[in-house]
Order: C-alpha cells, then structure tokens, then sequence
C-alpha cells in the first residue's frame, strides 16, 4: 500500500510540473480553440455535400456523422500524445541513460507527464470547444451514456499512449525513426476513424481492424460517446465493445513491456 501511495504521490508530482511547465505556453493549446471549430466547419460542409439530400448513408444519418466529427475532435483533445517524440529524442541525444539510472521507471514518468499535458488541454481545449459546438453550432454532443463514455476514453488514452511509446521505442533500433512515425500518424489517421468513419470503408477492411489497435484509439471511444456502435455490419452492446477495447489495451501493454525489457538489453549491449 505504501509503494502505491508512494508512485501515485510521483505521478501527482510529475503531472504538476509538466501542467505548470506547458502552461507557460498556453497559448499553443489555445489554437486549438480555433483549429477545432474550422475542421469542424470543413467537415460539415464535405458530409453535407456528400449526402445531398439523402437521408443514410451505410448506416449513418447527416445528423449522426456531425456529432461524430464533434465528439471525435473533442475526444482527441483528452487523449492526444507526444511520448513516441519525446522517447525518440531522449534517445537519439543519449539523455535517455539519466532515466534509465533513476529509480522510476522512464514508461510510467512518460505517463505521468501525459497526464498533466492533457489535464491542461482538457481546461485550454475540451472544455471551451465542447461550449462552441453545443451552444454556437447547435449541435447535441452530449454522451447517451456517461460513465462508458468516461471508460472508453481513459482506455483510449492508454491505448494511444502505450502504442505512442512503442513507436517512440523504435529508437532504440534505428538511427533514423522518425519516418516510421509519420508513417503511423498518416495510418492512425485513416484507420482510427479521424478522418472518416469506418463504416464507410470495405465490410473486409472493417473486419480486419477488430484485430488492429487503431479503431480503439478514435472510433470505439467516438461511438460510445454517440451512444450507438456498429462496424462490419456488427452491432455491438456498448459493456461489450467497452470490454472488447479493454482486452487490446491489455494486449498492447503487454507487448509494450515485451519490447521495452528487449529495448534495454540492446541499450545496455551498445556500452551504455
């Protein structure tokens, strides 16, 4: 009890720092304020045009693909994450070896950090955002079901952190990883739901990403928070699809960790 006391008291500390730290900055949360509503704005005028009157299109109404575009760039706020350029970087200018000498594990410091960042986009970004889409658009962005809501998105925040810092791992193997991360963030893009919802895309290619970590990271926590989840033509309970998310999480953490032990016994055998 005391050890997780003791960790928990770290994680409070660090996620202080790095809210004070990016709070000085600001300003550069508060862009999103504007980046927001405009990609929102563009969204709304594309679906329009694509529906162009009709009132379904592979399952979704206009009225359904608006709220899914306003809770997806809402959500993106709480779970945004920077750990795969952060671990690069520590990596590739070897100040990573002053983490691996601490007595505190560089994954859960990382965690912590995250932590603080997205606390200070949910007060700078979230918030005000949610305030411009319900009471400017008119739009209903209210979660049906508030407490699977809540769970969702704290396990696509795991999942985007833990596949982040895999991806930030890469470092340790390759001298230039920095295209593998461009590479990611453009499929992330595509098949996580940020840019179009999964429905639209082949029933094949939907069944396939049950088994890929990037529906868990937008698109399972957009659906929940809309209140109504269906892929591949499959409609799930929204319990089901929650525990669904929950097992890739564990998976991913666990492979996380596989790599990581791996990651250090190679850092190690280069003389650090």
């Amino acid at each position: 009890m005391k050890y997780i006391i003791h960790q928990l008291r770290i994680m409070k500390e660090v996620a202080l720092v790095t809210y004070k730290e990016w709070s000085a900055y600001r300003t550069h949360s508060m862009v999103s304020i504007f980046v927001g509503p405009v990609y929102f704005i563009v969204q709304y005028f594309i679906w329009t045009a694509v529906y162009g009157g009709r009132e379904q299109l592979n399952g979704m109404d206009l009225t359904q693909v608006i709220a899914y575009f306003g809770a997806s760039t809402l959500i993106g706020y709480l779970t945004m994450d920077f750990a795969d350029w952060n671990l690069q970087m520590l990596i590739h200018t070897g100040r990573f070896l002053t983490f691996a000498l601490r007595p505190i594990h560089h994954r859960f410091f990382a965690f912590s950090q995250k932590l603080g960042h997205r606390f200070l986009g949910l007060i700078f970004e979230f918030i005000p955002c949610y305030f411009i889409f319900t009471l400017l658009f008119g739009i209903d962005i209210t979660p049906k079901h508030v407490g699977w809501t809540l769970l969702s998105i704290l396990l696509a925040f795991l999942m985007t952190f833990y596949i982040h810092y895999i991806l930030g791992m890469t470092a340790f193997w390759f001298v230039q990883s920095s295209g593998i991360r461009r590479v990611f963030d453009l499929l992330s893009g595509i098949f996580s739901g940020v840019f179009i919802p999964l429905v639209f895309f082949p029933e094949g290619l939907q069944k396939a990403l049950f088994f890929l970590p990037f529906p868990y990271m937008t698109y399972v926590p957009v659906m929940v928070y809309t209140g109504n989840f269906v892929l591949a033509g499959i409609t799930m309970p929204i319990p089901v699809i929650v525990g669904l998310q929950a097992i890739a999480v564990a998976v991913v953490m666990l492979i996380s960790e596989i790599i990581y032990r791996a990651s250090m016994r190679r850092f190690n055998g280069v003389g650090a």
